[in-house]
């Protein structure tokens, strides 16, 4: 039996297979269900019962160890109020990255290395070159976007099994090796609560304030909304307005522009030169670099500011991103991923 790693199975297909892969390289594998979050909201059932079934299935069938670790609390306390705090800021954060930050790799880490481990794995598509985040072999899955935070110490004792593969593969190799999951739907919507919309769960969180959304070149109002912060720059759908007849523009969606959290005031434009929607500098705070990837001056760097969006050549001094040509403002609380080919350096939070 090879060196032990601890594998985090959500239950879903790609962490079923990284727990595969482990197997049949002669790992000593032990299969681990983080409870993060099981709390049922009205009309909302959290689908964590049904997700640590399917884990436990493929666990036995590949006759490994199974633990459930229950890291509700840290998660409430680290993940839910960080977002919430976040919201409530007139900020639209990424639950996702401060999930991988504080429950995943270090708190999942914690707890495996202290039980023993040598490794952790988890089913992200992602790849461990000597101790560097790289980008997945498929680019479209590809997760660093969602990773940059995670320490230089923990990447040293992780492993990314499927980074080296393309997501038809996973699901063919599951397959093959009859695992009941193969094909099961991947879960979208809030990262903890499954097939839930943010603004649906924020919305038994924070209190409801219903407001004017205004055109912002007209300033004249257009319709209401239930509260400012449930809105996110560049958001296109949940607006329900309705075009004015007879204008050159007719039919065209209007996007969100421009929020005025103390007023509670939306605006929106169909025009997308809008200069609210486009930025040559980005400022940046709570920057992130792992210790061995130090950031030259001189070092030409790329960023990410959407998941799957383009890498895009960037000049940064430390605080500020700087752009040749002008970007699609991503909503502040975002993330910015720095990239030097396929290693991710690491990056920061989008201020302004």
């Amino acid at each position: 039996m090879g060196k032990k790693v601890f594998v985090g199975m959500s239950g879903g297909v790609d962490s079923s297979v990284a727990a595969l892969l482990l197997k049949k390289q002669d790992y000593e594998v032990v299969g681990v269900y983080m409870k993060n979050w099981s709390q049922d909201l009205p009309g909302m059932k959290c689908p964590w019962a049904e997700d640590l079934a399917d884990a436990k299935r493929v666990a036995v069938r590949l006759g490994i160890d199974f633990y459930v670790w229950d890291f509700e609390e840290a998660y409430r306390e680290k993940v839910v109020e960080y977002m919430l705090a976040e919201f409530r800021a007139g900020r639209t954060p990424n639950p996702d990255v401060m999930c991988n930050q504080e429950i995943k790799f270090k708190l999942f880490y914690e707890k495996a290395m202290e039980n023993g481990a040598d490794y952790i794995a988890t089913g992200h598509y992602a790849r461990n070159i000597d101790g560097k985040l790289a980008r997945a072999i498929d680019e479209n899955k590809d997760q660093t976007y969602f990773l940059y935070r995670i320490s230089s110490e923990a990447l040293e004792h992780t492993l990314f099994p499927i980074g080296e593969m393309m997501k038809p593969e996973v699901k063919k190799l599951a397959a093959e090796n009859n695992l009941h999951n193969a094909y099961k739907k991947e879960s979208m919507g809030v990262c903890f609560v499954g097939e839930v919309g943010m603004k649906d769960f924020l919305k038994e969180y924070i209190e409801t304030k219903p407001g004017e959304i205004r055109e912002i070149e007209s300033n004249r109002v257009l319709g209401y909304h239930e509260g400012a912060i449930f809105y996110t720059i560049g958001q296109r759908h949940g607006l329900y307005l309705d075009g004015v007849k007879g204008e050159v523009n007719e039919g065209m969606p209007y996007y969100v522009v421009k929020k005025d959290t103390d007023n509670n005031i939306v605006y929106v434009s169909k025009n997308l030169n809008d200069r609210h929607i486009w930025a040559k500098e980005l400022k940046l705070e709570s920057i992130f670099l792992r210790a061995k990837d130090v950031l030259p001056g001189d070092r030409k760097i790329q960023v990410r500011l959407r998941h799957r969006a383009a890498l895009i050549p960037t000049e940064f001094d430390g605080k500020t991103l700087r752009f040749h040509e002008p970007v699609k403002r991503p909503a502040a609380g975002q993330s910015a991923v720095f990239y030097d080919g396929e290693i991710c350096l690491g990056g920061g939070i989008i201020s302004e």
